[in-house]
């Protein structure tokens, strides 16, 4: 901290020195394309527009905004700057020192180590590169704390700042540096090195100017072209892009956790991203090979994914169910999304992951991609903001509608202003109808578990099991005529008067079941600084499952609970470790994030049993006592340099007597690009409201886990092995439900 303070004091002298002084012209913009301001020295703004042939004097700072770059070369040595999109820094000089001050972002430097007169420094509030003449490339990241020196020739120090720490970077080399006082040194991968903005090399660029020193600023002006590149009107923005979403990985489940976004070092996204996957997947119990063209298409913030995949059997057929039909064409698209949630307006459509609305009491990180590929969800995500207002809409499944409903969530924000900048947060979420959760491939209105004929909406039952249906009111008749007793005609007798039809089966037409919740939240910022950042927040949450008459298959009373969270605190470091804290108080059937990761696979279950079938509704599963709990929760979530990210969580509810309620997520993601052959390492582990998460050895219908594996077969060639298991209960035990993925993925 003491290097951190005397090396500021350091610069506010260097810079009085420079203000009292008259502005000396140190070099001058070469090229300039899109929004380039220059902030003159002794200005607080960045005011002036800067086209080809601007002059750069001492103690000038230069903004490049987004889509932009711009070239300056100093007069003296003709060593050449190139600086890429969303960059700030100021020149700093002495009379033997060259700074470059970086604030954030990327910049390209070939310093002429022949005619060099003063020491070349680039320096950011982590740490100091001293080159002696080479090519190489600084990024700081100004969020994350986080530097990243690339030599391509010749060799430079790098110092760290906090620590005192200094190592040599060579060309094919860098160094990692962050405000923890690490200093990393590796070689240079692929890709570390940025590519030049404006497409030709360092050498090139100096010979393009001759200009002596000692010209002054009227000459300079003089000679500036007369027309300039007009600038670019967007705003810069230090908001990430999110990557398209792959369908090979939009199924994966994500812990509840505070968000970990950091930007990365910023690059032109391929406008298209072609993926083809060649393998294996089950559906509906049967293996099928696979062929998937997975284009990924980017122009700005609209992003749209699609996905045209055929299934082949062993016989070579190919599997219709997936072509045959008007709404079909609507899977063939993944996802559409139009910017993100920082946006005035975002929208997302298609796969949905990690949804959280609000805090997450009653809705957090869930999926409708659970049963991907088999089950294939539209939901739709999107949200509005203006002034200090802010609202969000989410649907989990489009095609829930023609079942009678869907999950739904809305929320309405409020700031009451930037001096005060207190948020209040109102949350409705409600499952319209949980039995739309059961499938129905026929669309005769009966689940397919109770339908003897779930592929032909004209029949539903078959009383003796011989394949020829009962009268059951269909419009056509079978080919043998009606059959109830396995003698195989269709004339009931006198022998067959004690036959009777197997009852109706259970059918979506006439049943209903609906979950709401209500919430209530305050949140307030405490610290909102770059390395730290620290909010406090409280939760009212109220969940509500209306009693349902019913028949023989499906009954509930009217249940109901709340749930408390006071205090909540967020805290983030660095965005490179986010904890979270929560003090829980429930009363009644209330359980948190009802609606989570894992709700579509246990919205509603069947059990089976001798005295005939039931079925369940999540709540009657979960929320089997009413006794008052309180206790906590928490939440960790951290990217190590890079190289490994890894996100937990956990909760402890208990009560009177031996009521407890605990929950443990987990998710681990290796970052494949440090490891040769290895293209993707995930693994995760979810089980919520169970009494003992970590029992592995006994899981319960709460219990889903899975990983995916890829190995690099060559450049842009992988085999990728995706694995995921959950289970359901068929009224005599837990059957494990298990689905594999076996493809090579080709990225070209």
């Amino acid at each position: 901290m003491a290097m951190s303070y005397m090396k500021k004091i350091s610069i506010i002298y260097i810079l009085f020195i420079v203000s009292i002084c008259s502005a000396e012209t140190i070099g001058r913009v070469m090229k300039a394309n899109g929004e380039v301001l220059i902030k003159p020295i002794g200005s607080g703004t960045y005011s002036v527009s800067v086209k080809p042939g601007q002059a750069v004097s001492n103690g000038d700072a230069i903004r490049v905004g987004e889509a932009s770059f711009a070239v300056v070369i100093f007069l003296d040595d003709k060593s050449v700057v190139k600086i890429r999109e969303n960059t700030d820094f100021q020149f700093v000089e002495t009379s033997n020192t060259r700074s470059l001050i970086i604030e954030q972002g990327t910049t390209l430097h070939n310093v002429n180590s022949k005619d060099r007169k003063k020491a070349y420094r680039v320096e950011t509030p982590v740490s100091v590169a001293s080159v002696k003449g080479t090519q190489f490339s600084a990024f700081h990241d100004a969020v994350a704390g986080i530097d990243k020196f690339v030599g391509k020739t010749g060799n430079f120090d790098v110092f760290n700042t906090i620590s005192g720490m200094t190592v040599n970077v060579g060309a094919g080399q860098k160094a990692v540096s962050n405000a923890l006082g690490q200093l990393i040194p590796a070689p240079a991968e692929p890709g570390d090195y940025p590519e030049d903005p404006d497409g030709e090399s360092p050498d090139d660029s100096q010979e393009e100017q001759d200009e002596p020193e000692d010209q002054d600023d009227q000459q300079e002006q003089d000679n500036e072209p007369e027309t300039q590149e007009e600038p670019q009107t967007e705003e810069p923005s230090t908001e990430q892009e999110p990557e398209p979403e792959r369908s090979s990985d939009s199924s994966e489940p994500q812990a509840d956790q505070p968000s970990t976004e950091q930007e990365p070092e910023p690059s032109a996204k391929k406008p298209l991203n072609l993926g083809l996957g060649v393998g294996s997947a089950t559906i509906d119990g049967v293996i099928y090979n696979q062929v998937a063209l997975r284009p990924e298409l980017s122009f700005g913030k609209l992003g749209i994914g699609l996905d045209l995949v055929m299934y082949i059997d062993n016989e070579g057929a190919i599997r219709k169910d997936e072509w045959d039909e008007a709404s079909d064409f609507i899977d063939k698209f993944l996802f559409i999304r139009w910017g993100q949630k920082s946006d005035p307006f975002w929208f997302k459509w298609g796969s949905l992951n990690n949804v959280t609305i609000g805090y997450g009491g009653l809705l957090a990180g869930y999926s409708n991609m659970m049963e991907f590929p088999s089950v294939r969800k539209v939901g739709i995500n999107t949200g509005v903001s203006f002034g200090n207002f802010g609202t969000e809409l989410f649907l989990s499944n489009m095609k829930d509608f023609s079942r009678g409903g869907t999950l739904m969530g809305l929320r309405g924000t409020y700031k009451l202003s930037d001096a005060i900048p207190l948020t209040f947060g109102l949350n409705f979420i409600m499952d319209m109808n949980q039995f739309s959760g059961l499938k129905d491939v026929d669309g005769d209105t009966y689940p397919d578990m109770f339908d003897d004929f779930p592929t032909d909406k004209d029949y539903w039952n078959d009383t003796d099991g011989d394949g020829i249906a009962d009268v059951n009111g269909g419009t056509k008749e079978p080919e043998n005529g009606w059959d109830i007793d396995g003698d195989g005609d269709n004339i009931i007798d006198s022998a067959d008067s004690d036959l009777t039809l197997k009852p109706t089966p259970f059918s979506l037409k006439d049943n209903k079941a609906t979950a709401q919740g209500f919430a209530f939240d305050l949140g307030y910022p405490i610290l909102r600084g770059k390395s730290l950042s620290l909010e406090a927040y409280m939760e009212f949450n109220k969940l509500i499952f209306p009693a349902v008459a019913g028949d023989a298959y499906y009954s509930r009373k009217a249940m109901g609970g709340t749930g408390i969270t006071v205090p909540g605190v967020r805290a983030s470091l660095f965005s490179f470790l986010n904890v979270s804290f929560e003090y829980r108080i429930k009363q009644g059937f209330f359980a948190p994030q009802f609606f989570d990761g894992s709700y579509d696979l246990s919205r509603v279950v069947a059990e089976f049993s001798e005295d005939g079938t039931i079925i369940r509704t999540k709540d009657q599963v979960v929320l089997v006592d009413s006794s008052n709990t309180s206790g906590m929760y928490g939440s960790a979530s951290a990217d190590l340099f890079n190289l490994v990210s890894f996100s937990a969580s956990y909760a402890s509810m208990k009560g009177e007597g031996d009521v407890e309620f605990n929950s443990f997520n987990a998710m681990f993601d290796i970052n494949a690009e440090n490891i040769p052959k290895l293209s993707v390492a995930q693994a995760y582990y979810l089980r919520n409201n169970d009494k003992n998460p970590f029992d592995f050895s006994n899981p319960t219908i709460n219990t889903i886990f899975g990983y995916k594996v890829g190995y690099e077969v060559s450049k842009g060639v992988s085999l990728i092995w995706d694995f995921r298991q959950y289970y359901r209960d068929t009224g005599t035990g837990l059957e494990p439900v298990k689905q594999t993925t076996i493809e090579t993925a080709f990225d070209f």
